[in-house]
């Protein structure tokens, strides 16, 4: 039985919208924010598909920086720095503790897998408040391949020392559990506003509206094989 769940960070735990007022006050448009955020994204992609590894952070940095150069809105280091360490300190959605507890009381092992280092991954976890509800914190940055790549999704399996099939991502991005199907694992979306699924892949065994309701069909599914 699988008893293992691991869960992306950005998006999935945290709430970007808390950077929205440093868009705001940078560019003059909060939805700038949204526009940085795929284009860190695609920018990402393009490592992993071309096999070139690039930490996160620096990802993050330059696609910031193109957004600028996109919008003729050129950047002080002041405001680049604001913004990026802004991304330590997201809060949590709403619902994410109460579900992760009631996860960890249905007898899971949770963790967290994530493309930033395990450093920054670390500083957010801890500064949302979730450390004490996470067995293992796991960075793509050791394997130096970020996901949607398979390596990741089984580093995380075999930190818990299980197997991938035995392991649950759970993710708010459709790149995200694409990725961990092809790898082995079980997967959960988690439909926040504005996220849908790709139709060119096959769905997740579950979709929920949040994570209360994602992590009460986990628990259901595993009760019942």
């Amino acid at each position: 039985m699988a008893r293992v769940v691991v869960f992306d960070v950005n998006e999935t735990l945290l709430d970007l919208r808390a950077l929205d007022p440093l868009f705001e006050r940078v560019f003059g448009d909060a939805a700038v924010r949204r526009q940085w955020f795929q284009q860190l994204v695609q920018s990402f992609l393009v490592t992993v598909v071309v096999g070139r590894y690039v930490d996160f952070g620096t990802i993050a940095r330059g696609a910031l920086d193109m957004v600028a150069a996109r919008l003729g809105r050129p950047l002080t280091e002041d405001d680049r720095m604001r913004i990026l360490r802004a991304i330590l300190e997201l809060p949590p959605h709403p619902d994410i503790r109460a579900s992760l507890e009631r996860l960890r009381a249905a007898g899971f092992r949770l963790g967290t897998l994530t493309n930033s280092t395990r450093a920054v991954a670390e500083a957010q976890v801890a500064n949302a408040g979730l450390a004490d509800l996470f067995e293992h914190v796991v960075s793509a940055d050791e394997v130096r391949r970020l996901k949607p790549a398979p390596e990741p999704y089984r580093l995380a399996a075999e930190r818990f020392g299980v197997a991938a099939g035995a392991t649950w991502l759970v993710a708010a991005h459709a790149w995200d559990v694409v990725g961990a199907m092809q790898a082995g694992c079980r997967a959960a979306f988690v439909a926040r506003p504005g996220m849908v699924l790709d139709p060119v892949h096959e769905p997740p065994e579950v979709v929920g509206r949040d994570l209360e309701e994602v992590a009460d069909a986990i628990i259901g599914r595993e009760r019942h094989g």
